[in-house]
């Protein structure tokens, strides 16, 4: 069985699924292959302009497997190289949506925390609880998470375990809007519709400065925006969109 299932729900829109519902999505070693696998393959393709994440009704990804890591040394954990795996998903160019709704617990928070935008359902729940089994995060849950939130916020989810809903992720900036669950996925899909009808260029860009530009000094931020602007100048898109613009019609962006 295909533990992370492929939907093309709409042009230039694939949708990856979470398909281990015995388990509650938790994320083994197999979903981990497939998801990074899946990720380059669609970053690669053009007529890819933008992927939803999802899960379950009630498990987005309940966190890992820790049947498949109870017994594993410092050694094995090394020589699993999951973090190769993880940033296959981190450096994908295209625009990520995580569709949760359930729980986003350990590896489920940190892998919503690898998409740009999280469309959170009413019964949406956020937490690292690694703590309680003896570790701590591994794949980003101190490192991505503060840079969402804030110290004080993620120190309280890192060293408590504790959940924090979906009203209160939104507050602290851990989601991007909350909506009832039956419309979690459809305006996640609604969302990636808008953005795959944009010039993917663009988009490319946007995605791309805005993630190098957070660990950097202002100047060079500022910098990196300003030439991928100038850049984009160089484009038919631009020069199609400005004319569509002025011609009051609808553009036509073919990512060149």
């Amino acid at each position: 069985m295909d533990e992370v299932l492929i939907e093309r729900p709409g042009p230039g829109i694939v949708l990856l699924r979470l398909n281990r519902p015995d388990a509650r999505n938790a994320l083994n070693q197999e979903v981990r292959q497939q998801l990074a696998t899946h990720f380059t393959a669609f970053g690669q393709d053009p007529d890819v302009r933008c992927i939803v994440l999802t899960g379950g009704d009630k498990f987005f990804a309940a966190g890992a497997d820790i049947r498949a890591m109870a017994d594993a040394g410092a050694i094995d954990m090394m020589l699993r190289h999951t973090h190769r795996l993880w940033q296959a998903i981190a450096s994908c160019p295209k625009p990520v949506i995580a569709a949760v709704t359930g729980y986003a617990w350990g590896g489920g928070c940190e892998l919503a925390m690898h998409a740009d935008i999280i469309v959170a359902g009413e019964s949406a729940s956020f937490c690292q609880p690694e703590v309680k089994v003896g570790i701590m995060p591994g794949a980003g849950g101190t490192q991505r998470l503060t840079r969402a939130v804030g110290k004080f916020k993620a120190m309280k989810m890192v060293l408590t375990g504790q959940p924090v809903s979906a009203r209160d992720a939104l507050e602290m900036g851990l989601a991007s809007e909350v909506v009832a669950d039956a419309d979690v996925q459809a305006h996640a899909l609604e969302l990636a519709a808008q953005i795959a009808a944009l010039p993917p260029l663009a988009i490319a860009q946007i995605k791309e400065v805005l993630i190098a530009g957070q660990d950097a000094s202002l100047e060079t931020a500022l910098m990196l925006e300003r030439k991928a602007f100038q850049l984009l100048f160089a484009s038919r898109d631009q020069k199609e969109g400005m004319q569509a613009f002025l011609e009051k019609r609808k553009a036509n962006f073919e990512g060149r």
